[in-house]
């Protein structure tokens, strides 16, 4: 009974050694793939579609195909990623980038989106503020009439407030 066994155990080490082995050498040659297809999502198409290169689909493309070749041709001399982009970058000027870089001037298309909508949300926080802040106006404005001593001062301060409060609803006939 032990031969079973240890047959058994023998066939599913060759079989699991061979499933590495075949990952290993499936992961070695879609490792250039893989990169090429994030390069050239990382890249911008010339002929003015304005897709990534890697997409773009477009019949008849006078660019792509170019491009594709001069980024293959990087990648195959073992090129570094910032070589080739600069390579790209001196033949096409720095429109050929599918993002700004991080450095210099280029950082403010970063932090701009973030800056302008903090802004407008700090803006909309304080007109809201401002807004809510007329409920507080008419409580002090209660408050004055009702510690106002003079008739006559009540009076007129009641009618300012029955005029030009917008709480009593439009009497104007609109």
């Amino acid at each position: 009974m032990a031969t079973p066994l240890r047959l058994t155990f023998w066939m599913r080490a060759v079989e699991a050694a061979l499933l590495a082995i075949a990952v290993c050498f499936s992961a070695a040659a879609s490792d250039s793939s893989a990169r090429m297809e994030n390069l050239s999502h990382r890249l911008m198409c010339q002929c003015g579609c304005a897709q990534l290169l890697g997409e773009c689909d477009h019949y008849g493309c006078p660019d792509r195909d170019a491009e594709l070749a001069q980024l293959s041709a990087g990648v195959a001399a073992g090129e570094s990623d910032q070589q080739i982009f600069d390579g790209f970058v001196a033949k096409y000027g720095a429109v050929v980038l599918a993002a700004p870089t991080t450095h210099g001037f280029d950082l403010v298309a970063w932090i701009a989106p973030f800056a302008v909508f903090a802004a407008a949300l700090l803006g909309t926080i304080l007109l809201v503020r401002r807004w809510s802040g007329g409920a507080g106006v008419q409580a002090q404005d209660a408050a004055a009439i009702s510690s106002s001593s003079d008739p006559a001062e009540r009076e007129r301060l009641n009618r300012i407030r029955r005029e030009t409060s917008a709480d009593t609803g439009a009497k104007g006939g609109f």
